[in-house]
């Protein structure tokens, strides 16, 4: 089976096919960064006038690259949620419209689910079953897996996510957006151990995250070393940096470990644009092989936000007799526990 993925729940165009056979055949990604980064974040207005500009010219692209016509195409997966609703009608729109005129199924898809199952698209991929660490924009969970639909919720961020506390502690040292690559790039400068910063809720039972507190102790810090322009000096802001980056990657890898005890498994997913981040990579995989656990992750740009995921879950869906029905329906809010499973019911959400 082949299939046409679209991508357009917040900031980023992303379209790709996938074949259950070949594999990925081809990828495109349009990120509108450049559009934003002047307001300090995303304006969800701008965000869905530039993928009515770009969706279509990005699915030429992509056919054209990849030596599909539409008449080889078996599928459409478009992301029905979560995430901007106008972001997202405009991608459910283009799929739906293309998969009636050319006649094939379409399956909206849950973003969340996308990044979950992007490292399947790797040489090496994990088995089920596995703990997932879903750390994507306003998305910080620990999800039990036991096969594709069956998910089960362990924990997930009270107030801020692991991505907005980035971006806005890369706002109070005056980076730019987006957060979490700025301050990864200015603690790679800081000083271990100059500033100790709390590793939230991990002191108490449980899996939930909670970011916000260690946003106000970041805060205090840097007004504390404020200068004149009321900024720290640049080594000051490179320390504080630094021990933000190593309390959030610390709460994770402990909150982490807690869940394969917890699950008695030993193997960790870790997807969506935080799992980037090199250092949390190591010292993810630095404690996991001391209890005999292997982490898996997606290459470098299936992390953020990308059509290859939402292709590769679509056409796992599909296969399994999934679709949605040709109403064009998104949900900005939706839970993943209710995905059907493969052994479910035969239409999908979306």
């Amino acid at each position: 089976m082949r299939v046409l993925g679209i991508e357009t729940s917040c900031d980023e165009t992303g379209i790709a096919i996938y074949d259950s056979e070949l594999g990925l055949l081809g990828d495109a990604l349009y990120s509108q960064v450049d559009v934003h980064a002047e307001y300090g974040g995303v304006v969800p207005e701008l965000a869905s006038r530039d993928h009515v500009r770009k969706t279509l010219p990005l699915i030429r692209q992509v056919m054209e690259a990849s030596g599909t016509s539409a008449d080889q195409l078996d599928g459409i997966a478009y992301t029905a949620g979560p995430g901007l609703v106008g972001a997202l009608m405009v991608g459910a729109c283009v799929g739906q419209s293309m998969a009636y005129a050319w006649n094939v199924p379409a399956i909206g898809v849950h973003h969340m689910e996308g990044h979950l199952l992007a490292p399947m698209l790797e040489d090496n991929p994990p088995e089920y079953p596995f703990v997932a660490l879903l750390v994507s924009g306003g998305h910080t969970q620990l999800v039990k897996v036991e096969g594709l639909g069956e998910y089960e919720l362990l924990g997930e961020s009270l107030d801020d996510a692991a991505g907005e506390a980035f971006d806005k502690a890369a706002k109070m040292l005056d980076l730019d957006y987006p957060g979490g690559p700025r301050i990864a790039q200015l603690a790679e400068s800081g000083t271990q151990g100059r500033f100790k910063f709390p590793r939230p809720m991990t002191d108490r039972p449980g899996l939930d995250f909670s970011f916000s507190g260690l946003k106000t102790f970041t805060l205090n810090t840097v007004a504390a070393h404020a200068l004149e322009d009321g900024l720290p000096d640049n080594q000051t802001s490179a320390d504080i940096a630094f021990a933000f980056q190593e309390a959030v990657v610390g709460t994770l890898v402990i909150k982490c470990r807690r869940a394969l005890k917890e699950t008695g498994f030993k193997t960790l997913v870790i997807a969506g644009g935080v799992s980037a981040n090199i250092r949390l990579r190591e010292e993810l995989e630095a404690a996991l092989a001391k209890v005999g656990a292997k982490v898996f992750y997606a290459r470098h740009e299936f992390c953020t936000d990308n059509g290859a995921m939402i292709a590769y879950a679509g056409c796992q869906r599909l296969l399994a007799g999934q679709q949605s029905p040709a109403a064009v329906k998104v949900r900005p809010r939706w839970p993943m526990e209710e995905l059907p499973s493969l052994n479910g019911s035969s239409t999908g959400n979306g």
